[in-house]
C-alpha cells in the first residue's frame, strides 16, 4: 500500500475527554467509503490502558491502524511549553507538535480535535489541494484579529489591520513536511512566550501570527461549530462545551448525533458528566498552570 492509499488523521487528548475519541473516530470509519487505509494517530496524555484497549477493540484492523505517541516523548526535551493563565488543558499545545509525530516522508496530514465528529467522508478533507500553503483552516467564530474576546490582540503592534482573517485551529490539513522544514513549531512557541500576555486562547494565538495571511481557506463546512445550524456541515466541532457534559449548550440535533455515534462503541448508553465536574476542571487547569508559572519564576 503506498502513501498516497492511506489517509492520515492526527488527535491529542488526556483521558479527561478521551471518551470524545471514541464517537469521533466511530463518526469516521462510518462515513468513510472511498476506500483508503486510515493511519489514525493519537498522542496520548495520560490515556488509561483500560481506555485505549478498549478502543483498540471497536476499529477493524484492515480499515483503521491506531498508532499511540506519549505525549513526553512527543515534546523534545529542550522545548518548553509556555503557560498561559486560560483554564485550555496544556494537551491543547500538542497540536503543534503533530507534524514530528508521523513518518518522515508524510506530505499532508489532518488533525482535529477530539471535540468533533465527521458527517461526510473524510477523504473530500484529505483531498484539500494545500498549493504553496503549509496548512489548510476555516475562519474562526471571532472572524478576525480584532477580536474583542479572541483574536490577535496585539494586532496593530505586529502591523496588521484588524480585519486580518483569523482562522480556527481545531481542524488542519497541513504539509508535515513543510511545517518542519520552516520551524514552524518553534516560531509559535516564541510568539507566545514573547506576546505571553496578548494569548486568550492558547496556541491558536501563536498560529494565526506564524500564519498570518498565510493559509488555504477551507469550505467552513469542514470546521462547523456545534451552536450553528446546518444540516450539510461535514463535520461538527463541539467547540464551546462539550456533549458529554450536562451543561451542553450547542444544537440538540448535533448531542444527538453524537451519542448516535458513541452508542456504536464500548461506551453505550455513557451517562452525561454534570456541569459541575466540568467547571473544576477548568479551575484545575488554571491552578496547575499557575504553579508552573510560579516554579519557573522560583527556580
Amino acid at each position: 500500500m503506498t502513501k498516497t492509499d492511506t489517509i492520515s488523521i492526527i488527535v491529542a487528548s488526556d483521558n479527561h475527554y478521551a471518551v470524545l475519541i471514541a464517537a469521533l473516530l466511530k463518526s469516521i470509519d462510518i462515513s468513510h467509503n472511498s476506500g483508503e487505509h486510515i493511519d489514525f494517530y493519537i498522542i496520548d496524555d495520560g490515556i488509561s490502558t483500560r481506555f485505549r484497549t478498549k478502543l483498540e477493540s471497536m476499529i477493524d484492523p484492515s480499515r483503521i491502524t491506531i498508532k499511540w505517541f506519549k505525549s513526553e516523548k512527543v515534546i523534545p526535551a529542550n522545548v518548553h511549553i509556555p503557560v498561559d493563565s486560560s483554564s485550555f488543558p496544556l494537551t491543547a499545545y500538542l497540536r503543534i507538535f503533530a507534524p514530528y509525530v508521523v513518518d518522515e516522508g508524510l506530505e499532508k496530514l489532518i488533525y482535529l480535535d477530539v471535540d468533533t465528529i465527521v458527517r461526510d467522508d473524510i477523504s473530500k478533507l484529505w483531498n484539500t489541494d494545500l498549493g504553496d500553503y503549509t496548512i489548510a483552516v476555516a475562519q474562526d467564530v471571532g472572524k478576525t484579529f480584532d477580536c474583542s474576546w479572541g483574536g490577535v490582540p496585539n494586532f496593530k503592534e505586529l502591523g496588521y489591520p484588524g480585519d486580518t482573517p483569523y482562522f480556527n485551529s481545531g481542524v488542519m490539513v497541513m504539509n508535515p513536511k513543510k511545517w518542519r522544514e520552516e520551524n514552524i513549531t518553534n516560531e509559535v512557541i516564541a510568539s507566545l512566550i514573547k506576546y505571553h500576555q496578548h494569548v486568550k486562547m492558547a496556541d491558536q494565538y501563536g498560529l494565526n501570527v506564524v500564519f498570518a495571511n498565510r493559509w488555504q481557506r477551507l469550505n467552513p463546512l469542514w470546521n462547523w461549530f456545534a451552536f450553528q445550524e446546518d444540516n450539510k456541515a461535514s463535520l461538527i466541532h463541539f467547540l464551546d462545551i462539550k456533549p458529554i457534559f450536562t451543561s451542553y449548550n450547542g444544537q440538540a440535533v448535533y448531542k444527538d448525533e453524537f451519542f448516535r455515534y458513541l452508542d456504536l462503541t464500548p461506551w453505550k448508553n455513557f451517562s452525561q458528566i454534570s456541569g459541575n465536574s466540568r467547571q473544576i476542571r477548568k479551575i484545575y487547569n488554571k491552578v496547575k498552570k499557575a504553579v508552573m508559572r510560579f516554579r519557573k519564576l522560583a527556580s
